[in-house]
């Protein structure tokens, strides 16, 4: 992984890539990119207790994202594949307990890209970001009750189940975890 800043993905600027992803900032002109992620009912039915994000709605997580990242240098960053610079969803951070130095690691991804172990390779690449770079104590992360592909992907990445916690956008208790600085081999 390298955190270096290149040039590629349509000309954006890539600030963390992995050996097949590139990781950029959301911006406003990425609306239509925003829309085919967040306007799947397959992907939202993960996030939203209605099972779909409406223009509006997708409109002001993009807007909630680029505020973050403006602010506090977070968001869940757009990934594009490195050789044909397809945009696959995002992953990233969001603050959980800053005091703390607690991060928030979450992932989306584009229909097309499951089960092709994308998502693992850009968590790994924000955990060891996180860890590195934002002196993270610890990441939090958590998912819908129903998707056992997200908990088996955090139990991977060594994850450790805390307790179930209600998460208002699907209404619905979702398992919690924790991933420690001292659980993480850095090396």
């Amino acid at each position: 992984m390298d955190s270096t800043n290149t040039t590629g993905i349509k000309g954006r600027t890539a600030f963390l890539e992995t050996e097949r992803l590139e990781f950029s900032i959301w911006t406003e002109e990425d609306l239509p990119l925003a829309s085919a992620l967040w306007g799947d009912p397959e992907v939202t039915k993960w996030i939203s207790s209605k099972g779909f994000l409406s223009e509006d709605e997708i409109e002001a997580r993009l807007a909630q994202e680029m505020k973050r990242q403006q602010e506090m240098k977070l968001q869940y960053w757009p990934l594009f594949e490195k050789e044909t610079e397809v945009f696959v969803g995002c992953c990233g951070l969001k603050p959980y307990a800053p005091e703390d130095k607690i991060y928030e690691l979450g992932f989306h991804l584009t229909r097309d890209y499951w089960g092709k172990g994308y998502g693992t390779e850009a968590a790994k690449a924000v955990i060891r970001y996180a860890f590195e770079d934002l002196d993270a104590e610890a990441l939090f992360a958590e998912h819908h009750p129903e998707n056992d592909v997200s908990r088996h992907m955090l139990l991977k990445l060594g994850f450790t189940y805390q307790k179930d916690e209600f998460y208002e956008p699907t209404g619905k208790m979702h398992p919690s975890y924790l991933l420690l600085r001292s659980d993480i081999d850095m090396e």
